[in-house]
This record gives C-alpha cells, sequence and structure tokens, in this order.
C-alpha cells in the first residue's frame, strides 16, 4: 500500500471517529472565550480561526468573544497614557475607555472578521453597544472608573447573525443608559453571553494547559472537574491567583444553563477540535 493510499485512509478514519461527536453538536450553540498567547502569536491566531470556520462548516453555531488587553496597553503606551490595575482590572477613565472601544470593537474586532473570512468562513462583528447588547453598570466607579459588571445581556443580535449563517465576533465593551462606554472582562462576559444563549458549550482558552493538581508537573492535569469540587480545589491551592476569577466564570456559566464548559491551553495548535471532536480532551471540563 502506498504512503499516499495510508495517509488518505487515516483521514477517513478520523473523520469516520469525529462523525458522533459532529452528530452531537449539530446545530448547538458554542462560545469561544478567545484571549491569551493564542491572540498574539499570528499562527496559533490563524490555527483558532481554522477551527471555528470548520467548526462553522459543519453546522456548529460558533460564537466567537474575545479581549485585547496587550493590544489596549500597547495603544496607551503610543499615546503616553499611563496604565494602572487594581486588583487585576485596568483603572478606566473616559479617556481609556474610549481606547478600549477603539482597539477591542475597532482594529482587533474587524481583523479577527477579516481573518475569518480569508480562510472562508462568514463573520460579522460585534460589540456589547450594538443593539444594545450588553448593559452594564460601575463595578467601582470610584475606584475603576468605567470597568463594568453586566447588568443585562439582550442576545438577539448574536442570534439573528447565527440565523443568518455568520459566525459573530464579540468585543466585550458595555453601555449604561447615560451612553458611557465601559470595559467588560471577557471571560465574564464570555460566561453571561452562553448563559443567555443556553449554549451547549462554552471553551475558555487560556495560557495553561487546564487546571492542575501539581502547578509544576503537566502531567497531574485534572480532565473533569464538577462544579461542586471547585471550592474545594481552591482551598487546598489547586486553583489560584489568577486561575480563580477564571473558574468563577466557568462556574458561572454553568449554572446560567451551559452544559458544559472547557478550559483549553490556547498555546496548542487545534486545541478546539481536539477538545471538541475527540474523545480524548486536552484540557479540564466543568459540569
Amino acid at each position: 500500500m502506498s504512503k499516499d493510499t495510508l495517509d488518505n485512509a487515516q483521514r477517513a478514519k478520523v473523520l469516520v471517529h469525529a462523525l458522533p461527536y459532529i452528530q452531537k453538536y449539530a446545530n448547538k450553540i458554542v462560545v469561544v472565550k478567545y484571549g491569551g498567547n493564542a491572540m498574539l502569536n499570528e499562527e496559533l491566531k490563524r490555527a483558532v480561526m481554522n477551527d471555528i470556520v470548520l467548526l462553522s462548516l459543519i453546522g456548529v453555531r460558533v460564537v466567537l468573544i474575545h479581549g485585547g488587553g496587550p493590544e489596549i496597553s500597547d495603544t496607551l503606551k503610543a499615546m503616553g497614557k499611563e496604565t494602572a490595575f487594581v486588583d487585576g482590572l485596568r483603572v478606566t477613565d473616559a479617556e481609556t475607555a474610549g481606547v478600549v472601544q477603539m482597539v477591542l470593537a475597532g482594529k482587533i474586532n474587524k481583523s479577527l472578521v477579516n481573518l475569518i473570512g480569508s480562510i472562508g468562513g462568514r463573520a460579522m462583528g460585534l460589540c456589547g453597544l450594538d443593539g444594545h447588547m450588553i448593559e452594564a453598570e460601575p463595578v467601582d466607579r470610584e475606584k475603576l472608573g468605567f470597568v463594568g459588571a453586566i447588568a443585562k445581556v439582550d442576545p438577539q443580535p448574536i442570534l439573528d447573525l447565527l440565523s443568518m449563517g455568520y459566525i459573530p465576533v464579540v468585543a466585550t465593551v458595555g453601555y449604561d443608559e447615560a451612553g458611557n462606554v465601559y470595559n467588560i472582562n471577557a471571560d465574564t462576559a464570555a460566561a453571561r453571553i452562553a448563559g443567555v444563549l443556553k449554549a451547549e458549550s462554552l471553551i475558555s482558552m487560556t495560557d495553561i494547559a487546564g487546571i492542575l493538581r501539581d502547578k509544576d508537573d503537566p502531567a497531574s492535569l485534572i480532565p473533569r472537574v464538577n462544579v461542586s469540587e471547585a471550592p474545594q480545589l481552591v482551598h487546598q491551592g489547586v486553583i489560584s491567583g489568577g486561575m480563580i476569577p477564571k473558574v468563577e466564570c466557568c462556574i458561572e456559566a454553568i449554572r446560567r444553563g451551559v452544559k458544559k464548559v472547557f478550559i483549553l491551553d490556547g498555546r496548542i495548535p487545534h486545541a478546539i477540535l481536539m477538545e471538541i471532536l475527540t474523545d480524548e480532551g486536552i484540557g479540564t471540563m466543568f459540569v
């Protein structure tokens, strides 16, 4: 048997193996929260968008939620504006909120839409201001300025785009009734949006392999966590530091009706496909 024939046979086997997973997710909504190193490395970025286009073409209704903290910081630095953080949140005055809107809803959002289109997908960019989709309220106006907590999400703009066959690409800025613009944490927004959409899955892309029982041992990955087990893992120090708010968002999504939430290592090419279309996932699943 020639090498090419063997390769083709292997390809066919992979597709047959994926069929039950394709059927399982057909016409279901999957929300992908995109950030971290996978957003900064062009090769990884293209791999992620390829995964999203492929899922869309096989009938999965994908919604992409993105952040963009490093690019916001770079833009502010180029403007000569100092950036301060309190408890990991960017202090956002009115001028900074305008920069956040420009970078997230403008440059990053439209670049992702354009990239998806160049791969053969159909994407449309949105932010929380469009259709008044994400209503916000200040987390702490005195300390943080225009950093928003989500008061309400109207999913209709996203549902409209999905019904027309588009991949909605959502930048996480919000509004209030006075017309102010708010910077909203992308993990928080993804959890709320996935919950409102009653998504089949939420995939959170990070720069770590998932939840590790020993942070220095990649082999200690915990593949499955029940939300009721999370407080004990925090108490034991297994979940700590910057992973705590991410896990809290995972739990919030489950409680709002999302069936499964995955934390994946976005540094691994095609991590999304490996998690969704195989029975040997590579991250941590919350149920």
